[in-house]
């Protein structure tokens, strides 16, 4: 069986907005802590969440999300 893992590049795209954590969370509805942990791959979002996220980024999902299959 294949293992994948998961990684996400909010820590990069909140640079290039020069936004903080707090920011994106009141942006996209949600707390810091749940942006903090997503980003740190303590948690995968839901579905909506990715795409709102990468909305507001202006970036597909997977330049967002990145799945790396092993």
């Amino acid at each position: 069986m294949e293992t994948a893992e998961f990684t996400n590049q909010i820590k990069v795209q909140r640079a290039m907005k020069n936004i903080t954590q707090e920011e994106l969370a009141a942006k996209i509805g949600v707390t810091r802590k749940t942006i903090n942990t997503i980003e740190t791959g303590k948690f995968v979002p839901s579905t909506i969440l990715a795409i709102r996220m990468a909305r507001f980024f202006e970036i597909k999902v997977e330049e967002l999300f990145i799945l790396i299959e092993k």
